[in-house]
């Protein structure tokens, strides 16, 4: 039988869930000055949001579903949050193929037109039109294509925003809980009696809280009849987004936005300086949600997809990784998952003589943050002096530099440490920000950073991770904190997840 703590710590807000909606409620309700606790049953970002396209986007395709709220709301988001994490995220330049079987040129135009306009003033280019012919963006392209359209949005690292919102929400009071699964919670009176279990110990803590939120992503519905055991008339819809990595396919940095027979359209990305990222599928998701993966018949869509519109064909044996999430999407009874709707939908269960709960249902990346802005103003009626709305103009940690600076700050940091290289000060920059300064304070060489991993990983890199971002294992570091997974030999992950068990154990 576990431990069973007798400690029972008294928190305003419980969160279940360290995905980019649990993490991003967290941040903002401790700016606020809610006590909170987020309890998170494996590593922050383990399961959908780290499995996104990357992308902070008004979703170009939900104007053909009239979704025109949505798209405004996304874009509006997308220029708020390229300036408060130009670190982790920074504007990236779409090229549309026009592809004489599909869509007629005139309705991408349009199409994009409009785009533009949600957009609103926005700093970043607008559409134009290109000639293949003459622009490096058709050289990697068959003779068929000849013309295409080119327009703005976003990148993002996804499992760096989940753990920098976090670092933020636990600098500011939060009580961030990895490997910590919530098994079950009870009202009684005006707070909840919750049991949380860690996965490693299995130690049993109880604890309480006002108020719970649901942010439990795919979990939402298991969340709300296991563990609060109440009732709700909303659905979600499991669909599987799969993506597949394979060497980079061409020497440019703009993206490609590809479409195909079956209305579905995917992206080419350029990724991790040496590769290419090319997804998403879309998938209705029956099995289990704790292991999701790329099928084969998923992978080999995505090639034949990319083989129809670049020269170099592409099939399975190029491909150096694939991953795959589940997004909940908010069940509104669309005919398909590519039509289903982005949006979320937010459930209060509240009375005057008991605890609230919200379940979130739905959401997308680029709109987390207008989401735990919502989720906190439902909240009002329980915490009517919390404060104001503040996250809009607050950079993440590290990200308190202008916009389009990263270049800049790598060189500055190689010049403090010229020890280290171009491409190191560049990836220690785009992960951390100005907080690379920290990371590397002190070191007069190489030597200073300790045992080296490989791959520009150290010894003094990976127990910040351990110490400030809660990575536990070599899979937290090399496949969320990071992606040098993608680097590492099975050898080197081994030997890297050896020594951070016996940290953990000393």
């Amino acid at each position: 039988m576990p431990a069973i703590s007798q400690a029972c710590p008294d928190y305003d807000l419980l969160i279940i869930g360290g995905g980019v909606n649990g993490c991003g409620i967290a941040r903002d309700a401790a700016g606020r000055g809610l006590s909170v606790c987020v309890c998170e049953q494996g590593d922050l970002a383990q399961a959908t949001s780290s499995a996104s396209t990357k992308l902070f986007h008004g979703g170009l395709r939900y104007l053909e579903y009239y979704e025109f709220g949505l798209v405004r709301k996304a874009l509006k988001e997308r220029e708020t949050l390229l300036r408060n994490m130009p670190h982790i995220a920074r504007p990236m330049r779409f090229v549309l193929p026009h592809h004489a079987a599909q869509r007629p040129a005139w309705m991408l135009r349009i199409g994009l037109l409009i785009y533009d306009y949600l957009g609103g003033h926005s700093g970043l280019p607008k559409t134009r039109r290109l000639k293949l012919f003459d622009d490096p963006a058709g050289k990697p392209l068959q003779d068929k294509f000849r013309v295409a359209f080119e327009y703005s949005d976003g990148w993002v690292d996804d499992a760096r925003l989940v753990a920098l919102n976090a670092v933020d929400a636990a600098q500011r009071g939060a009580d961030i809980r990895v490997r910590s699964r919530v098994l079950s919670a009870q009202r009684d009176g005006d707070h909840w009696r919750v049991e949380v279990q860690n996965t490693q110990t299995t130690q049993i803590t109880r604890l309480t809280a006002r108020a719970i939120v649901n942010a439990g992503g795919p979990w939402v519905e298991n969340i709300i009849h296991d563990v609060t055991h109440t009732q709700t008339s909303n659905r979600i819809r499991l669909v599987r987004g799969s993506h597949i990595v394979v060497p980079r396919l061409y020497p440019h940095n703009r993206a490609y936005f590809l479409q195909h027979v079956d209305n579905r359209v995917i992206f080419t990305i350029p990724y991790e300086t040496d590769y290419t990222l090319i997804g998403t599928t879309e998938s209705e998701h029956h099995g289990s949600l704790d292991q999701v993966h790329c099928t084969p018949e998923e992978a080999q869509y995505l090639c034949e997809i990319v083989s129809g519109y670049f020269r170099q064909p592409l099939n399975s044996a190029a491909i150096v990784w694939s991953y795959a999430g589940v997004r909940p999407l908010y069940n509104d009874g669309a005919k398909s998952a590519t039509a289903a709707t982005r949006g979320y939908v937010l459930q209060l269960d509240h009375a005057a003589d008991k605890p609230a709960l919200v379940n979130i249902f739905g959401g997308k990346i680029t709109t987390y943050r207008r989401l735990a802005e919502d989720v906190l103003n439902q909240l009002q009626v329980v915490f009517p002096r919390m404060g104001k709305t503040w996250t809009a103009h607050a950079a993440l940690p590290g990200g308190d530099f202008p916009a389009g600076q990263v270049d800049g700050l790598a060189k500055a940091l190689q010049q403090q440490y010229p020890f280290i290289d171009a491409a190191w000060a560049l990836r220690l920059t785009r992960a951390y920000g100005t907080d690379a300064l920290e990371l590397l304070q002190g070191a007069k060489d190489i030597t200073g950073l300790g045992q080296a991993f490989g791959h520009s990983l150290t010894e003094r890199e990976v127990r910040w991770l351990m110490q400030r971002e809660w990575a536990r294992n070599a899979d937290d570091v090399l496949w969320r904190r990071s992606k040098l997974g993608l680097r590492f030999s099975p050898e080197q992950s081994l030997r890297l997840n050896v020594w951070m068990q016996a940290q953990t154990i000393q």
